[in-house]
């Protein structure tokens, strides 16, 4: 039973990205560069040690989205924005610096909790951008991916806190950068 919610985990967030690819070739949604180089770098991390951990069917979730992002942080390359701004150069040296601090404690628990650490860095120059240009951003796309994350965590089958920490990292900060998008339409509204 648990391998089906891996199962629908994986499926959603593979389904959730296709109105955003979709938006991106509109030339509507603009993926902030940086933020999506340092998931992917962080997918792979937490992918691993999570499989260094004894994770099953709960890696569904991890595995794809990780290679949804990596193929967001491509099509960034050229539809997207940022990457060489102050604030997105700061972010990315603190998540090689993180990274370093990783590869020296050799712990696969540590370096989960680097990657929810860094990424929260990458989901805040999200937030800020979804937030302040709401209209660059595919809600739905948010809103499935933090879906996904639920069903994650139930694929975890057991209250194991090493496990579930990544598919709720995931629930909290697609949920959040939804939110912004919202906040931000709502925010421009009153202004017009």
């Amino acid at each position: 039973m648990l391998q089906i919610f891996g199962y629908i985990s994986a499926l959603l967030s593979i389904i959730a990205i296709i109105p955003y690819v979709r938006d991106i070739f509109r030339k509507k949604t603009k993926p902030e560069r940086a933020s999506w180089l340092i998931w992917t770098i962080l997918g792979c991390v937490a992918f691993f040690s999570q499989l260094a951990k004894g994770a099953g069917d709960s890696l569904w979730l991890t595995g794809s989205q990780t290679l949804v992002v990596l193929f967001i942080f491509l099509l960034s390359i050229k539809y997207g924005v940022g990457g060489l701004v102050k604030k997105d150069i700061i972010a990315i040296i603190f998540t090689v610096l993180g990274l370093v601090i990783w590869y020296f404690t050799n712990n696969s628990a540590y370096a989960l909790f680097m990657v929810i650490i860094i990424s929260a860095i990458g989901v805040y120059l999200t937030i800020i951008k979804a937030y302040k240009e709401p209209a660059t951003e595919t809600t739905s796309t948010w809103f499935m991916s933090g879906t996904s994350g639920i069903f994650g965590a139930v694929a975890v089958g057991s209250f194991s806190f090493i496990l579930l920490i990544y598919p709720i990292f995931i629930i909290l900060t697609n949920y959040l950068v939804f939110a912004s998008v919202l906040l931000g339409k709502n925010k421009l509204k009153s202004i017009a």
